[in-house]
């Protein structure tokens, strides 16, 4: 048996940036055969932000920039602070450079060591869990690990079950070594991936397997595509096993729960989640009627609301839950 870490780690700032650009149901529904109650009654969805192409601003990066300064600003902490950056992320800038190497250069954090992780929808956990391994082992004393996605880039615009859900945003969180006994800090995180189930959501061109040639984007290999009415069994109980994984961990019930932030799927997910769990729908932190699935920047963006507005307060126990493709689902629980 290895001996107990001598070190945690906790959340000490927090941060989120959106593109500009509001789009509205009605705005999705001019280009396909829908209309804004059907968007509501299926996803929970109102609007999403979405990135102006071309818009150096606008970028994946970019908008991870901002999100970062942010939770930095919030930590009390500079970018030559930073030991390391994970950038979650399945929709980067570019495939090389790395998106978190196109934001060590502009944030200057240049101490940090960076690197891209893609678990799609499941990012953001995956991310926070590798960050807090780092630091518990004491390789490193300060992380940034941001959740950033451009999925409108990569969107079938013609595919009505699919397009009316994603949305363009960022999130960022400074992690920092505590004491293992410290009363905040991130007390487990729990990771899972089912090859198996590869094809419920996938874009087969564009990396080294198929590239994006004419004849595969003119049948749209180059944008996602997703089977939801398989995906929906799958998230609901993912998301349900994997939360009740972290609290039998910890030895607590879901009545000890302050906040549930899960993944921003769709509003029907997160409400079937809520009830298998019997955990009450006005604590559980919700954004996607706003931003819709910002894939591995809802959870920190959703997170970053509630710290902002007072909701979540020191103390708190604040449960993660995520699925995403690949398939990937994973779980986080931590004390504000």
């Amino acid at each position: 048996m290895s001996p107990p870490m001598s070190h945690a780690s906790r959340i000490t700032g927090i941060g989120s940036a959106f593109p500009e650009t509001r789009v509205g149901n009605d705005e999705i529904c001019a280009k396909i055969d829908s209309n804004d109650a059907w968007i509501r009654d299926r996803t929970g969805i109102v609007e999403r932000r979405i990135s102006r192409r071309g818009d150096p601003t606008e970028v994946n990066s970019s908008l991870g920039l901002t999100a970062a300064r942010r939770a930095l600003q919030m930590a009390g902490k500079e970018p030559a602070d930073l030991d390391c950056i994970l950038y979650a992320t399945c929709t980067p800038d570019t495939i090389i450079p790395s998106t978190g190497c196109w934001l060590q250069l502009k944030l200057g954090a240049k101490r940090a060591w960076a690197v891209d992780l893609n678990a799609a929808c499941s990012g953001f956990v995956f991310a926070l869990s590798q960050a807090d391994s780092q630091i518990r082992s004491g390789n490193v004393g300060t992380a940034l690990v941001v959740g950033s996605e451009v999925t409108s880039a990569f969107v079938d615009w013609d595919d009505r079950n699919s397009c009316i859900l994603f949305g363009d945003g960022a999130g960022a969180a400074v992690l920092e070594r505590c004491a293992a006994d410290s009363p905040s800090r991130i007390l487990s995180t729990h990771l899972g991936s089912d090859g198996n189930l590869w094809d419920l959501f996938h874009l087969q061109a564009g990396g080294s397997a198929l590239e994006v040639t004419p004849e595969a984007h003119a049948q749209k290999l180059d944008k996602m595509q997703m089977k939801g009415n398989e995906i929906f069994k799958v998230a609901v109980k993912t998301l349900a096993d994997y939360a009740a994984l972290a609290l039998e961990t910890n030895g607590v019930t879901i009545a000890d729960v302050d906040w549930l932030v899960p993944h921003q799927a769709n509003l029907r997910i997160v409400e079937a989640v809520a009830k298998r769990l019997g955990f009450p729908m006005d604590k559980v932190v919700i954004n996607l009627d706003r931003f819709g699935n910002t894939s591995a920047a809802t959870v920190p963006t959703a997170l970053d609301e509630a710290v902002r507005d007072g909701r979540i307060q020191q103390g708190d126990l604040v449960l993660f839950a995520v699925f995403g493709a690949g398939l990937t689902f994973g779980s986080a629980l931590l004390r504000w």
